[in-house]
């Protein structure tokens, strides 16, 4: 047996390292990945481009690169995945790619940021045009334990348990829905700034959708805020300007081990196992169908949001050893198997259509061979299979 890298779904930039720049509806085995196969320790993935990491700490990318978001210090798209040799001083720990900017930990609990500033997603305020350089966010002064990546902001959980919050894509929304009200500092910062109302919790990691964030407590909490236009932060109000935490009693009372975000639903895991989805709903991404009862009153959106803000449980997803979201699709190894569901525009679900898929279903035309390591950016998938020789 051994390890092959696997790509499927949008490729407009040539995220998918194939080496060229068409949509690849079943997943294809890349020929030539400069890295060994056998090296790869995580899988990511952003707007358009994607990136690998490897035990030794190394970062490949390739795709989307017109800000300079693949650190490589040039603008022009990459086709294959290509080592950043800027961060070859560093051990590569952990990276999140936004839509079209890059957030990278280093072993040290050092962040460094490339790619579009737009919007401080950055965290250099220093920077006004596009960083094709990673460079380090100086002001994170603590040492850093996750990262995370939005469509225009990003996030830090810090060792002693802090969450750090910058870039203003919360912004817009956060005007509109404050009435009047002064805005908290975190929503509108370009430099990390602390996220208020977090003072009693010590968080251990964190995850971003399009215009939300989340985080994860060393007791198995989950607080969320921002937008909540789809249901995905479990509240009526359409947004949360500050930290919320999910009532513990829609797991069932079991401690959360791990959360993912889409961009606009939300995947957690109980330490027992156990999956949960809620969000938005309508490509299929939540993994689960529902009967609208007959007679019910009140608009078909204020339908969706009771019936899918609450957390339910996937059976078939308990136990997973590994999930990866995009921004409408997500990933699911169970039992040494991919599955995959939700939108399926351009093939991401790697079923050999662009029909969407509303329950996890196996990605067949991966085979027999044993899946390891998983993947997603907004629109692709990756899976690295132990494969027969």
């Amino acid at each position: 047996m051994e390890p092959r890298l696997f790509a499927w779904g949008a490729n407009s930039y040539g995220q998918l390292g194939l080496g060229h720049k068409e949509d690849v509806l079943a997943p294809q085995a890349l020929k030539d990945v400069s890295c060994k196969c056998q090296d790869i320790a995580s899988i990511a993935g952003g707007g358009g481009h994607s990136a690998v990491i490897t035990g030794a700490g190394q970062l490949f990318v390739c795709g989307h690169n017109k800000d300079g978001q693949l650190g490589l210090n040039h603008a022009e798209d990459v086709l294959r995945f290509t080592l950043c040799t800027a961060l070859s001083g560093f051990c590569v720990k952990q990276v999140a790619c936004g839509w079209d900017f890059t957030i990278i930990l280093v072993g040290s609990g050092l962040v460094l940021s490339c790619g579009s500033n737009s919007f401080g997603q950055l965290g250099l305020p220093q920077i006004s045009g596009p960083c094709l350089m990673p460079q380090k966010i100086e002001s994170l002064k603590e040492k850093v334990v996750s990262v995370a990546a939005g469509l225009r902001h990003a996030l830090a959980a810090t060792d002693s348990g802090l969450v750090l919050q910058w870039g203003t894509g919360m912004a817009s929304q956060a005007k509109r829905t404050s009435q009047g009200k002064a805005l908290p500092a975190f929503l509108t910062a370009k430099e990390p700034c602390e996220v208020a109302g977090l003072a009693d919790v010590k968080v251990k990691a964190v995850a971003a959708g399009s215009c939300h964030s989340v985080s994860l407590t060393d007791e198995g909490h989950l607080y969320v805020w921002g937008s909540n236009k789809h249901g995905q932060l479990e509240s009526r109000n359409i947004f949360l300007a500050e930290p919320k935490k999910i009532d513990p009693q829609c797991f069932s009372h079991e401690r959360i081990g791990a959360v993912w975000s889409g961009w606009t639903h939300l995947v957690a895991q109980t330490e027992a196992g156990k999956v949960f989805t809620w969000g938005r709903v309508d490509y299929g991404q939540l993994g689960r169908h529902v009967v609208v009862p007959s007679g019910q009153q009140g608009t078909a959106s204020e339908q969706c949001l009771e019936l899918w803000n609450t957390p339910v449980s996937v059976p078939c997803l308990n136990g997973a050893s590994q999930i990866a979201c995009g921004s409408e699709h997500n990933l699911a190894i169970v039992g040494g198997q991919c599955f995959s569901w939700g939108w399926n525009e351009h093939g991401m679900c790697g079923d050999g259509t662009e029909a969407n898929v509303h329950v996890p279903k196996p990605v067949k035309a991966l085979g027999c061979a044993k899946q390891i390591l998983i993947g997603c950016g907004a629109g692709h998938s990756m899976a690295l299979c132990q494969t027969p020789r």
